[in-house]
């Protein structure tokens, strides 16, 4: 049984149903969003994800990997990441359409998730986020970003299903590696804040009570 039909099995029918029904990438982006953002404690496999129907970026994201997988994307992720202590990281899942990046994640703010695959670099496509990732002390705050992490080398985990695996994966294997430097320490210095009018846009439809800075919790 291969990895995502050993998924497969695990879900109910009418959630297998909604699984195969995500065979874009914007449809599955569609389906994070159907979702309630909660930015708790606990890290989901994406099975958990799916019959709770709930997530954060990070949880959400590798659902959104599996999801691309199955419609034939590598299961590829990043970790975009901050100024240490201001705010929270964010994991986008990526997928590539004639040799341009795309992405998906699943977010508290409406401006941090799908990304149309027009980008000519990694570099290029996680500046569209530069803007938008703000603080709630409105600070301009992400910083950088990793590597791409191919989740299909570590089918051994079975973190599609298994939710200790998952966590393996999560904490061992994705967190934790060496982010490249979106900007230098002087630009870093000479940021401007976000305007309350940009804020107030940022923050539509968000949850500031599931945002970094509000409560104890780990998850963009």
């Amino acid at each position: 049984m291969s990895f995502i039909t050993d998924f497969e099995s695990q879900l109910p029918e009418n959630l297998l149903t909604t699984f195969h029904s995500l065979n874009t990438p914007f449809k599955i982006q569609q389906y994070l969003d159907s979702m309630p953002y909660v930015g708790e404690e606990r890290d989901r496999s994406p099975l958990n994800v799916m019959l709770d129907h709930q997530s954060h970026c990070l949880d959400g994201g590798f659902l959104a990997a599996l999801a691309l997988w199955k419609i034939g994307f590598r299961p590829l992720l990043i970790d975009i990441v901050p100024e240490p202590g201001m705010d929270d990281d964010h994991v986008l899942a990526l997928y590539q359409v004639d040799g341009r990046w795309g992405a998906l994640a699943k977010s508290n703010y409406i401006n941090l998730g799908f990304r149309e695959p027009v980008h000519q670099s990694l570099r290029e496509l996680v500046m569209t986020y530069f803007e938008h990732y703000c603080s709630i002390h409105q600070e301009k705050s992400l910083r950088g970003y990793t590597r791409p992490f191919d989740a299909s080398r570590y089918t051994r985990l079975n973190w599609a299903v298994d939710e200790p695996g998952a966590n393996q994966l999560y904490y061992k294997h994705f967190y934790g590696r060496k982010s490249i430097p979106l900007i230098t320490p002087a630009m870093a210095a000479r940021l401007n804040p976000i305007t309350n009018r940009m804020y107030q846009a940022e923050i539509l439809f968000t949850n500031l009570n599931e945002s970094f800075g509000s409560q104890a919790i780990r998850k963009e």
